[in-house]
């Protein structure tokens, strides 16, 4: 098993290179472009490529290595899931009698002293045993992990659940409603590009005429009396490669993250710990694991058979 970071090391890290750089990375015939502006010349005796060409080649190498990432990303999640999962079905009764021999030993503890400090240390070790009650069940309905529901709200607030709405817009919205749809009305289009304008305006139209917001629709009559926006110049060539591997750059930074937090997780740093051999890796845990239980419960039977010392020794305290 490799961590993500390891595989990485062994090819080529995703960036910004510039492209210079990348010219000076990919082998060419034709010679490389010398510092000066003029041509060196090669074994081929053309003209050095150019930057667009370096561009590219940096962007497709670039692309290369992030394919590369994140297959070993992708590896690692997976080992770290399946270790997760396994470490759950074989060790999770063990932690469950711990947590169940811990709150009985609190709860014995407790009844001796009847200490208000031991008894809310076992009160806490009991509520990690017992299964927390869905939200829904602690509020009898009334709301869920995203929150109150509608109803609920309405009731603390005194507030109707939906505001009722007007059967019938205001005189001012429906003036410029009709004025809106006699200027921008899809047939008096003259082409396609123009009549799938004018639906999607005529749709933001409809949308505000049916809450009879007057507002809304003063400003929709403002843009179309401004016009259609002028159409924006598309990027470069280059343009779209920088932009690319800009992308490229964040993409690897995203899932660099990704790959930290599984490796500095609880799981992925056990898989550290036996990259090679993760299932004897869970043996021993598991023998960690019993060895505790053993010792748990030779301290609760002492705390539960222990004699009290109020009406003096009564013999040997079971083990």
């Amino acid at each position: 098993m490799t961590t993500p970071e390891a595989e990485q090391s062994q090819s080529a890290p995703v960036g910004e290179p510039a492209p210079e750089q990348a010219g000076a990375a990919a082998p060419s015939a034709a010679g490389a472009a010398a510092g000066d502006g003029s041509v060196s010349e090669g074994t081929g005796g053309g003209a050095a490529p150019r930057p667009e060409e370096r561009l590219d080649r940096a962007v497709r190498a670039a692309e290369q290595a992030l394919i590369e990432y994140e297959i070993a990303v992708d590896t690692f999640r997976i080992e770290v899931e399946n270790f997760s999962r396994l470490h759950h079905q074989k060790l999770g009764p063990m932690y469950t009698r711990l947590d169940e021999l811990d709150a009985q030993i609190a709860e014995a503890v407790a009844a001796r002293s009847g200490d208000p400090e031991d008894i809310r240390k076992a009160d806490e070790a009991r509520a990690r045993v017992m299964p927390m009650p869905a939200v829904e069940e602690l509020f009898h309905g009334w709301m869920d992990g995203d929150g109150l529901f509608p109803e609920a709200a309405a009731m603390l607030t005194d507030q109707p659940v939906r505001p009722p709405q007007r059967v019938r817009p205001s005189e001012e919205a429906r003036k410029l409603y009709r004025e809106l749809a006699r200027k921008a009305h899809p047939d008096l289009a003259q082409d396609e590009d123009e009549r799938k304008r004018r639906e999607e305006f005529i749709t933001r139209v409809n949308a505000a005429y049916s809450r009879g917001d007057a507002p809304l629709l003063r400003e929709l009559g403002e843009e179309w009396a401004a016009g259609p926006a002028p159409a924006e110049r598309g990027p470069s060539p280059s343009e779209e490669l920088y932009a690319r591997l800009e992308w490229l750059a964040h993409r690897k930074e995203l899932l660099t993250l990704v790959a930290r937090e599984l490796e500095e997780g609880a799981i992925g740093s056990m898989l550290r710990m036996a990259p090679d051999d993760p299932d004897r890796l869970l043996d021993e845990i598991a023998e960690q694991l019993l060895a505790q239980v053993a010792e748990r419960e030779a301290e609760l039977a002492a705390l539960l058979g222990e004699p009290d010392t109020s009406e003096g020794p009564s013999g040997s305290v079971e083990a």
